[in-house]
């Protein structure tokens, strides 16, 4: 399957609170996206793996997402290994997209920065012939992304760009939610964690809010790359 957009995470969920909104404005402009959870969450204070695997497969209906597969790798645990770096490759080169979004490049999790090293350098790989892939025994084509583009998660990461997701901020939201077990639910009997107080639910949009206004739009995600980005012209800067 050749989709447009890989996007990576460490944790179900990691993607949706980091560019949901981008993967759902995408989406909407006839793009096919696709998402790899790297772990199951299954550290995660509240619930379990199972029900992540359920709120993952009902958020990827709601974003109408054209795949996602779990890599099941060890949640709390992620290391930059041979191993899964080739699992990743796998993926990228199953998928084939233009573009990778990963974790932020620093963060207080720290599985998500190094997911986004892990990501980063699979992508490298993915590229070289001599890195050899099966799937179902069949060797791999090489690919290689043509921009690696990280989201911004907790920490107050500086973007280097911002997409408006002024009109898909409420998809996102309902994307988010999905994972009824990790966030904000008055009536929940279970632990309090920092993800699951009304303040970070608010947070969604309040910072989607900054950075809005930071731009001059009402709602934008923010983004770092790993390269400069070269502009063919100046049509699709938002003035």
């Amino acid at each position: 399957m050749k989709i447009d957009i890989l996007a990576f995470g460490a944790h179900p969920d990691d993607v949706e609170l980091g560019c949901g909104g981008t993967i759902a404005k995408l989406i909407s402009e006839g793009k096919k996206c696709a998402i790899i959870d790297l772990t199951k969450g299954e550290l995660g204070t509240r619930g379990t793996d199972e029900t992540r695997r359920e709120e993952a497969e009902e958020s990827a209906r709601i974003l109408g997402i054209s795949a996602r597969e779990n890599l099941g790798m060890k949640d709390g645990f992620l290391v930059n290994s041979e191993e899964y770096q080739l699992e990743i490759v796998k993926m990228i080169r199953k998928y084939r997209p233009e573009i990778v979004l990963a974790n932020a490049i620093d963060d207080r999790h720290p599985d998500h920065a190094k997911a986004a090293k892990l990501v980063s350098d699979a992508c490298f790989l993915a590229g070289l012939r001599k890195v050899e892939t099966f799937i179902d025994k069949n060797i791999q084509e090489v690919w290689r992304p043509k921009q690696i583009f990280h989201y911004i998660q907790w920490k107050d990461i500086k973007p280097e760009f911002v997409i408006d997701i002024s009109e898909h901020l409420d998809k996102k939201l309902e994307a988010c939610m999905a994972f009824k077990t990790q966030f904000y639910d008055p009536k929940s009997t279970e632990p309090e964690t920092p993800i699951t107080s009304k303040d970070f639910y608010e947070s969604l949009t309040y910072r989607a809010q900054d950075l809005g206004r930071l731009s001059g739009v009402t709602f934008a995600e923010g983004f770092t790359s790993e390269k400069l980005i070269v502009m063919k012209n100046f049509d699709g800067i938002v003035l």
